[in-house]
């Protein structure tokens, strides 16, 4: 696996901000700013015997001085959220990358509709930070069972005034992406939650007829497997004409590591876009859920994309 750089940064806060979320401030030891990073960005935090893990940057993009991040506990997880919940205290070193960027927040003009849901509110809370300071035109929907569960929801309240619209669906006030998405026409929409939230977002912007390049999601899961079939197939390494066979029970991106191509990779699950890659040829699987569809004509994710037949890639 090849990594990004890390930093050894120290915990300088943690805090419980809804019932099953903290929200962890990291600090360097002895630099007054960390590498600076833009709205939609974020980090993978190194868990020792557990992994790697991806989180938001949820701050403000314009205070370098720290990085803060969300974890929501899992208890059905894989264990970094309860480590992070129960075992990492204030003081504590904690091994993080340089930041990440695959939900950017487009420049321009123009209108800009926020839609989130669950921990998928902590990209979105760095982006209205950044909308307000531009002064930009917005409207920011959260969406949450109650309050209580609603992270980051007071200083938001404090940060967008009106600008915030929360239903809180225990109240019976349900978030309609339908009716949304029909006052937004040609809005740069920006929606990251739940599957459930994002594919009904996704859902109403295509039965709307929503410019494609005007719709940006992010999830934070991986693409549900199990009625996919993997079958074999030929990888062709464009710049030295190499030819190798990726076997149904492995991914390219281990074929490709284990025959000294390198790429960089982390969640291994399709989610952190971090083995992103090109292509030339080939009928690409996409089984990630990164890349927009306009990048899918070129660009790939191994740890989980696989192909038909024969693949070139750019490599």
């Amino acid at each position: 696996m090849t990594a990004r750089m890390i930093m050894k940064l120290r915990l300088a806060g943690s805090q419980p901000i809804a019932s099953d979320v903290r929200l962890l401030r990291m600090v360097h030891p002895r630099r007054p700013q960390l590498p600076p990073w833009q709205a939609g960005s974020h980090v993978d935090v190194h868990l020792p015997e557990i992994g790697v893990r991806q989180y938001s940057l949820c701050g403000d993009p314009a205070d370098t001085s720290s990085y803060t991040i969300a974890v929501k506990l899992e208890p059905g997880g894989r264990g970094g959220s309860r480590w992070m919940h129960r075992e990492l205290a204030e003081g504590a070193q904690v091994h993080v990358s340089a930041p990440r960027n695959h939900f950017p927040l487009l420049g321009g003009d123009g209108r800009v509709v926020l839609i989130g849901g669950g921990i998928g509110i902590t990209p979105l809370a760095a982006m209205a930070y950044t909308l307000v300071a531009e002064g930009s035109d917005f409207v920011f929907h959260y969406c949450a069972r109650d309050e209580d569960r609603a992270p980051l929801l007071k200083e938001l309240r404090e940060l967008c005034g009106d600008r915030l619209r929360v239903w809180l669906s225990s109240q019976d006030n349900r978030f309609d992406p339908v009716s949304t998405i029909a006052r937004e026409a040609g809005a740069e929409i920006y929606a990251c939650g739940p599957e459930r939230l994002v594919g009904a977002v996704s859902a109403a912007a295509l039965a709307a007829a929503h410019p494609e390049n005007r719709l940006h999601t992010e999830r934070f899961t991986a693409l549900a497997d199990a009625d996919f079939t993997r079958e074999p197939f030929e990888v062709v390494l464009g710049r030295s004409s190499r030819r190798l066979v990726v076997p149904a029970d492995r991914s390219l991106l281990a074929v490709l590591e284990e025959n000294g191509v390198g790429l960089e990779s982390s969640c291994e699950i399709g989610v952190c876009g971090a083995c992103e890659c090109g292509y030339l040829e080939g009928d690409v699987i996409h089984r990630d859920v990164v890349l927009s569809p306009t990048q899918r004509k070129d660009r790939m994710m191994p740890c989980v994309s696989r192909a038909r037949g024969r693949l070139t890639l750019d490599v």
